[in-house]
């Protein structure tokens, strides 16, 4: 099976005073133990690098990049990807999903994935199945 790993979860693993860290390391050891591959987009690593360098420090950041980045595929957003997010985001508004949550979408319909590794409602409310 394949999964998509956003920002929320990366997160949630790293910062132990997270509401979502207990969930999320089990989660995270469950993945790595069985069948999953997981997945993120080129802009969510970008998004989770900026969040986790501003919120708990470079040593957190070296965690991601050399102990979890490399257990996860990455996928480029497509400039249709792009686009196709930028819409939706825009049509969204205010309230809606992030613009990177939207390109995150496009990539999980362009290769069927039908699960995210996330804490974000957003992405049940556009039918994908959390794994939690």
């Amino acid at each position: 099976m394949t999964t998509l790993i956003d920002t929320t979860a990366l997160y949630a693993i790293l910062d132990r005073d997270d509401e979502n860290h207990l969930a999320a390391a089990a989660a995270w050891k469950r993945v790595l133990g069985d069948e999953t591959q997981l997945v993120a987009t080129n802009y969510v690593l970008v998004e989770s690098v900026a969040l986790v360098r501003h919120r708990l420090g470079t040593a957190a950041v070296r965690v991601l990049m050399n102990d979890m980045l490399p257990l996860i595929r990455t996928e480029w957003i497509t400039a249709e990807d792009h686009r196709a997010g930028a819409a939706a985001f825009l049509i969204a508004g205010r309230r809606g999903p992030s613009f990177v949550d939207c390109t995150s979408f496009e990539v999980m319909r362009r290769l069927g994935i039908r699960s995210a590794f996330t804490f974000d409602r957003h992405f049940a409310r556009e039918g994908f199945d959390l794994l939690r």
